[in-house]
């Protein structure tokens, strides 16, 4: 039962659970248990529906997320520009850590004269060196974090991207199983109304969401299509 515990009753708050009716059809209820132990009146209708119908209702739901090829392109292109600004920044850092790593190796060199030349003494060269050490170190350390920074979240990006643009169509031509795997990835709190799905998105899935029914609704209002890139770039 792909659906089975994924949803709970906006009535009673029980699960919505399945079974199956002449062998093969899959029928979704609530389980109106809360009520029933405690030898109260039910308070939901007990409706069943459909697994077919249930599923075309989330597929509705994930609808939510697609927006026009043109805007995932003008993201897209967005979130690659971003990453050139975080490459530039990352260089810049890390000729910084380099140069401070370098001047801390001068001193140490010229202190380690000093103390061959008699101008200071074994205890105080020790004492200084391992200081300045300890600060290349740490330089070293950042050096390796920003040359090792990947492209995580460029690719996760444009994937969740793509992902949600492809999300309803997926979403259709998939299993059950795999259709609880995608829901369980971009929903949360999901409340039956008496045969009716109301759904959460899950971050940042909401904000694609409420953003591309901002963009429609402007453009709706405009008559125009859906492709608002002003909305979709911001921030």
């Amino acid at each position: 039962f792909a659906f089975s515990g994924l949803m709970t009753c906006k009535s009673c708050g029980c699960a919505i659970v399945a079974e199956i009716k002449k062998e093969r059809y899959i029928y979704y209820h609530c389980t109106g248990y809360r009520n029933k132990a405690a030898g109260k009146k039910e308070t939901c209708s007990r409706r069943y529906v459909r697994e077919e119908a249930i599923s075309e209702q989330f597929a509705e739901v994930l609808g939510k997320l697609t927006f026009d090829d043109e805007v995932l392109d003008w993201v897209r292109d967005a979130l690659h520009a971003s990453h050139a600004d975080q490459r530039r920044e990352q260089e810049a850092a890390i000729e910084r850590h380099q140069a401070e790593y370098n001047r801390l190796q001068k001193r140490i060199s010229a202190m380690y004269v000093d103390k061959l030349d008699g101008l200071i003494d074994q205890a105080f060269f020790e004492e200084k060196s391992e200081e300045w050490r300890r600060e290349q170190r740490q330089c070293q350390k950042e050096i390796e974090r920003l040359q090792t920074a990947s492209n995580a979240y460029f690719d996760a990006g444009v994937q969740l991207l793509e992902l949600a643009q492809s999300a309803k169509r997926l979403f259709r031509r998939q299993e059950p199983r795999e259709q609880r795997k995608l829901l369980n990835f971009l929903l949360s709190n999901c409340v039956w109304d008496d045969g009716v799905i109301e759904a959460t998105f899950n971050q940042p899935s909401d904000l694609l969401a409420e953003t591309n029914a901002q963009a429609c609704h402007r453009d709706g209002a405009k008559g125009g299509d859906c492709t608002v890139p002003e909305k979709w770039l911001r921030e």
